[in-house]
């Protein structure tokens, strides 16, 4: 699956920051938000940085919690990374994933963490594949 650069943000501002420049992007959550912050959040979150634009592509980090995405793809998300599970397991939860038209990721995509310092200004770069690191 080929996906725009991802780029993990931890809320409203820095989705909108996100998709500022106008170009293609992957919304990434934090990891493991999918237990702390929870489906409903990051659902919400997505929605409101889009406006009235198209949604981005939007993956939801459940880490090791398996009951998290599976409530994930009950509410419609459609990208999801599921990482420190037994392998049947993994294979089980990206079968059902795969049945409701969804794909589980075994891990998150390099990315540009954009809590991290700086991160902001190598926005435009990471975006347009100028930038070598994440």
């Amino acid at each position: 699956m080929q996906l725009p650069p991802a780029v993990i943000v931890h809320g409203l501002a820095q989705a909108r920051a996100a998709l500022a420049p106008g170009q293609p992007v992957t919304l990434l959550s934090a990891p493991g938000a999918a237990a702390y912050a929870g489906v409903g959040w990051w659902r919400a979150l997505v929605a409101q940085a889009a406006g009235d634009g198209a949604a981005p592509p939007d993956i939801l980090d459940c880490a090791d919690a398996p009951g998290r995405a599976l409530e994930a793809l009950r509410h419609g998300q459609r990208l999801l990374v599921l990482h420190g599970v037994a392998a049947s397991l993994f294979e089980d939860i990206a079968a059902r994933g795969t049945a409701w038209g969804a794909v589980v990721l075994p891990e998150a995509p390099r990315a540009l963490d954009l809590a991290t310092r700086g991160a902001e200004r190598r926005l435009a770069d990471w975006l347009s594949g100028r930038a070598t690191t994440g």
